[in-house]
């Protein structure tokens, strides 16, 4: 076990540092798809679409950046935005012919496994 300086946090294991990751890559995805999705218009389905993008694209931002300082709130936090990752996966899927959509998707459902194993994880 390393010691730290006074004041400092320490090192955060594999599994967060993974699930930091996720969450960052599904937020950039979701960012892209939103653009994807602006582009080519759409009825009711791309709204609905678009709302679980914006969700799951706020949820993870937030979920990373508090893994990253250790909050308090992190567990619960985590299993908030595996429940968003999953909603925006299951939007996603709605256009399978959509290669970005599928990409989305991909991306939410990695993230929502790495933050289901941290929201049981002591953090």
């Amino acid at each position: 076990m390393t010691m730290n300086q006074p004041g400092t946090m320490p090192a955060m294991s594999k599994e967060m540092q993974d699930c930091v990751e996720a969450c960052m890559a599904a937020h950039t995805m979701c960012e892209e798809t939103m653009s994807s999705c602006m582009q080519m218009g759409g009825g009711q389905a791309q709204m609905r679409i678009m709302s679980a993008l914006m969700d799951c694209s706020e949820m993870t931002r937030m979920c990373a950046d508090m893994m990253m300082r250790r909050s308090p709130l992190s567990a619960e936090m985590c299993a908030m935005c595996a429940r968003a990752c999953d909603m925006c996966a299951e939007a996603c899927m709605s256009m399978p012919d959509d290669p970005q959509m599928m990409r989305c998707a991909e991306a939410c459902r990695r993230c929502a496994t790495t933050c289901r194993a941290m929201a049981g994880a002591t953090m």
